[in-house]
């Protein structure tokens, strides 16, 4: 089965006025989930975000995730939502957004096993690379992809993240990840539609 593409509609590399017309690229390109994160911006400011890109999701049959706000998530009934390792409680999370897949970003084995134990749906796991939209965190490279994969990842998605391009893609999927998400090499690359056709091709070629 061909690994998922994860997008982040990253406000760090999409202006206000493009957010729509962006959701609408990623969705509409083949993108399997789609998340919102918007870091610097007000509550409303996320929500009327929120509002504008649920339903093109929801008209593409992608989920929608709102990173860091249950609430915002459940006033707009989001699909999901995200949560760091200092955001509080997978199931405080749940309650809040009312929401049916809830993510937490891991950035260790430990914290891995932690989140699925916690009762995580799925899980980002990363940064493998240094990137410029977790600045200050530490790369954590490729070599627990594949651990990760056999403790975690058989009972729920592993979402690799961090620095991913094209360029780097196959290796990433070489040390064993099945699903990614890209972000700034994705949103920056001109041609939404062709890259993550080509992003999707690597996901479904042989990882050896």
């Amino acid at each position: 089965m061909p690994g998922q593409l994860y997008a982040i509609l990253d406000l760090g590399y999409v202006s206000r006025a493009a957010v729509a017309a962006t959701a609408h690229e990623l969705c509409a390109g083949g993108v399997d989930l789609l998340q919102l994160r918007a870091k610097d911006h007000t509550a409303d400011a996320i929500l009327g975000m929120a509002r504008e890109a649920r339903p093109i999701c929801a008209d593409h049959g992608v989920p929608f995730i709102v990173n860091d706000f249950p609430e915002i998530a459940a006033e707009v009934g989001a699909d999901g939502v995200h949560i760091g390792q200092d955001d509080g409680s997978i199931a405080d999370a749940r309650i809040r957004s009312g929401c049916r897949l809830i993510g937490r970003s891991t950035h260790s084995l430990a914290q891995a096993e932690a989140a699925l134990d916690e009762g995580a749906d799925h899980i980002g796991f990363g940064p493998l690379h240094a990137t410029a939209t977790k600045p200050g965190r530490p790369a954590i490279g490729l070599g627990d992809i594949a651990e990760a994969q056999r403790r975690v990842g058989g009972a729920i998605p592993i979402y690799c993240i961090g620095g991913i391009t094209l360029d780097t893609l196959p290796a990433v999927r070489a040390a064993g990840a099945e699903n990614v998400v890209i972000v700034s090499d994705l949103l920056q690359s001109g041609d939404i539609a062709a890259y993550i056709r080509r992003a999707k091709a690597l996901l479904a070629a042989p990882e050896h």
